[in-house]
């Protein structure tokens, strides 16, 4: 890289270290290029992004960041994972450790919070804002949805009462 694609590149990560809900970082040493296109995917398909990074690049891009504090994760091969929801790209970055133990999680960060290794472990065991979505629509949905029974029981009731009469004058 020459001097203005290394300024260039340093102004960019930067702004991902300030913008990102959580950036972790990992080890990727003994990865194939497969395996690392297909860690790019799932994240990419889940809404994050994995760069990898010089390592005296990133420091510098750290400086002035509420991410600052990571600075010394960023030794021998490292890359970083991040997104804009604080939970994707630590349960991204997990999941695929899980299947290869070449990817090792150093740690990260979520706004001015440093994680180690098992606080991105802890931030991934949470749901995602879709999910607490989800479940806080269902929540809200399961009353008004016994409401309507509960209004709905009594003219069902007189519906079956006029119906068992009407079937009763039929008959006689």
């Amino acid at each position: 890289m020459e001097k203005a694609e290394k300024r260039e590149f340093v102004t960019w990560l930067n702004g991902v270290f300030k913008d990102s809900g959580s950036v972790v970082v990992a080890h990727y040493t003994g990865l194939t290029v497969a395996q690392l296109s297909d860690l790019r995917s799932k994240m990419r398909d889940a809404g994050g992004t994995v760069k990898v990074a010089k390592n005296r690049l990133a420091k510098i891009a750290l400086q002035g960041t509420d991410s600052e504090g990571i600075s010394d994760l960023f030794v021998g091969q490292t890359l970083v994972a991040y997104s804009n929801d604080p939970i994707t790209a630590p349960k991204i970055a997990i999941e695929f450790a899980k299947g290869n133990e070449k990817l090792v999680i150093l740690g990260g960060s979520m706004g001015a919070t440093t994680l180690d290794a098992d606080g991105v472990k802890a931030l991934a065991a949470l749901p995602s804002l879709d999910e607490l979505r989800a479940k806080l629509v269902g929540m809200i949905q399961t009353p008004a949805s016994r409401i309507a029974q509960v209004v709905n029981a009594p003219a069902a009731q007189l519906a079956r009462v006029f119906g068992a009469y009407a079937r009763k004058d039929e008959a006689a």
